[in-house]
């Protein structure tokens, strides 16, 4: 293939660079597709991230929950003895 600038080249030229431009409209088009691609997966990353905490905080709020309960049948049992232990205090006066 000669390097001439004649009009028979004119053709060919143009059909390079079509095709580079071609070439470099695909190499764009894949990045693209492929930074969507790991974006897309950060985003259910980040999405399954936060459902485990929302769950373990579903879960912290349950056990806090059943410690306030207890701690609540403890201390009215104690003010029931207390009133009892009272109540004995003020007979035996």
């Amino acid at each position: 293939m000669p390097l001439t600038a004649g009009p028979e080249s004119w053709p060919q030229t143009t059909f390079a660079l079509g095709a580079m431009l071609l070439v470099v409209v695909l190499v764009i088009a894949i990045a693209a597709t492929w930074l969507e691609y790991r974006r897309t997966k950060l985003v259910a990353h980040q999405e399954d991230d936060l459902r485990q905490l929302v769950k373990r905080y579903e879960q912290l709020s349950e056990h806090t929950l059943d410690a306030q309960q207890r701690c609540a049948t403890d201390v009215a049992e104690l003010r029931t003895r207390t009133a009892s232990i009272e109540k004995i205090l003020r007979t035996v006066e």
